[in-house]
């Protein structure tokens, strides 16, 4: 009890008033320790003042030393006081949120309330380093919000209502898109050629996808076949937030040049404007079924009965229905959520991602290749469901769209309408690789016994 109440005044007095309280302390500890005088005769207030000298001249004395300076000044500065309402923990390899709140001693209501109002989004069942969660408490010391830092760009903060029920509030930051050019030239393995050239895993897959009806990356391509990329990386001030896209790609595979643009409509063309992207099945089943609830970010949950997004087409299929990948793509996650259920999620093409929820059975595994059309999952009835169906996602640019309205690729050229501006686009780019591929090569021409 004792302790409460000095970290409370610890708290609530100003530092000055602290360092005071110390100083008068001390001083008294000082004259109650030093020796009576002999003469009785003194009166008090005369001792007073002159215990009061002698310690003046000691301190005087003592402070003339930094270094005793130091350390009184760090014995008298009060520690940080710790907010007992703010808990902050960083991410590390293996983390879980239930492992996460059982550590700040929290029970499991808490962790199924949170990944309630995290069905639509998902966004805490895969937690990654460098993600960040900042807690805040109430008075009784229960979550009252919660924040996740995904990267400088996206956070996503869970806030409890009067109900005791949390939703979710994403919170972005579009940031600036800075442009590099990266060069390269293929020698054997493309994959090893590229990541030499400083591309990710994830852009050499996706110029796989691109390329993959025109090139056979370990077949057609000759030895030193020039590469070169226009990436941009997304920036929040000088923070990364780890997103990229490929503008441009260009492969001179001895007399023939392979090059692919990303058009402002989210797809990529040839340098004449032809697509390079196969169709994109707008349904992913084999016939279509009723759609039991739209996409509705407005939506009332027909379980809880609360205002919740829906972002995805819900299919009134019976378990065990085929659920077919609508473009090819690689299979990113494979998870089973309490309330979400069984669900799937593949990367396509560029910036096309694909979620199906509630699935009955895996036909598929994490990190595969799949084709457009290809058998992923049966349907079912997993997770918080008021009946079998097949919940359908849309991503695109990271964005949840509509997946019945949205803007797909249909394996067209560019629309006449944007045809110029995609043309100019085209040239701009173009340019920008030669030029950087000729002061690449300067080094050379100006040291012709550098080795070839």
């Amino acid at each position: 009890m004792l302790l409460n109440l000095y970290h409370q005044l610890r708290r609530r007095l100003p530092l000055f008033h602290q360092r005071m309280i110390v100083l008068s302390f001390s001083l008294l500890v000082v004259l109650l320790a030093w020796p009576q005088p002999r003469s009785v005769n003194l009166k008090l207030s005369s001792l007073l003042f002159a215990e009061g000298l002698m310690f003046s001249q000691r301190q005087s004395h003592l402070l003339a030393s930094d270094d005793w300076l130091a350390r009184w000044q760090y014995w008298v500065q009060p520690a940080a006081a710790e907010d007992p309402y703010l808990k902050m923990y960083d991410i590390v390899a293996g983390d879980s949120l239930s492992r996460i709140f059982q550590r700040f001693g929290f029970g499991y209501s808490q962790v199924q309330r949170i990944m309630a109002a995290d069905e639509s989004l998902l966004a805490l069942d895969i937690l990654r380093p460098g993600n960040r969660l900042t807690l805040q408490l109430d008075e009784q010391l229960q979550l009252l919000s919660m924040e996740l830092y995904i990267h400088a760009g996206k956070r996503v903060l869970y806030q409890r209502d009067d109900s005791g029920e949390f939703s979710y509030q994403e919170l972005i930051d579009e940031g600036r898109w800075q442009s590099d050019i990266l060069l390269g030239e293929i020698h054997g393995s493309f994959y090893v050629s590229a990541k030499q050239a400083g591309l990710t895993d994830f852009d050499i897959a996706n110029i796989n996808q691109l390329f993959r009806e025109r090139l056979n990356f370990r077949r057609d391509i000759q030895a030193g076949a020039m590469l070169q990329v226009v990436r941009s990386d997304n920036y929040v001030g000088d923070e990364s937030t780890g997103l990229s896209r490929i503008e441009g790609v260009r492969i001179i595979n001895r007399r023939q040049t392979f090059s692919a643009f990303l058009h402002s409509d989210g797809q990529f063309y040839d340098e004449k404007g032809e697509s390079l992207e196969r169709a994109f099945s707008r349904y992913p089943l084999q016939r279509q079924f009723a759609v039991s609830s739209a996409f509705n970010p407005r939506r009332l949950h027909p379980v809880t009965k609360r205002v919740s997004p829906h972002n995805g087409t819900d299919f009134r299929t019976p378990i065990g229905t085929p659920v077919l990948a609508p473009a090819d793509g690689v299979v990113t996650r494979i998870e089973n959520h309490p309330f979400a259920g069984k669900y799937i999620e593949i990367q396509h093409f560029g910036s096309y991602k694909t979620r199906y929820l509630h699935l009955d059975r895996f036909l598929v595994k994490r990190g595969q290749q799949v084709n457009r059309g290809q058998r992923i999952a049966l349907s079912g009835n997993t997770g918080r469901s008021t009946g079998p169906h097949l919940h359908y996602e849309l991503h695109i640019n990271n964005r949840l769209v509509n997946p019945m309205t949205a803007n797909i690729p249909l394996a067209r050229p560019v629309p006449a309408e944007s045809r110029a501006a995609f043309a100019e686009r085209v040239s701009f780019l173009t340019d920008l690789m030669l030029q950087q591929s000729l002061l690449a090569r300067q080094p050379e021409a100006d040291n012709p016994t550098a080795p070839q």
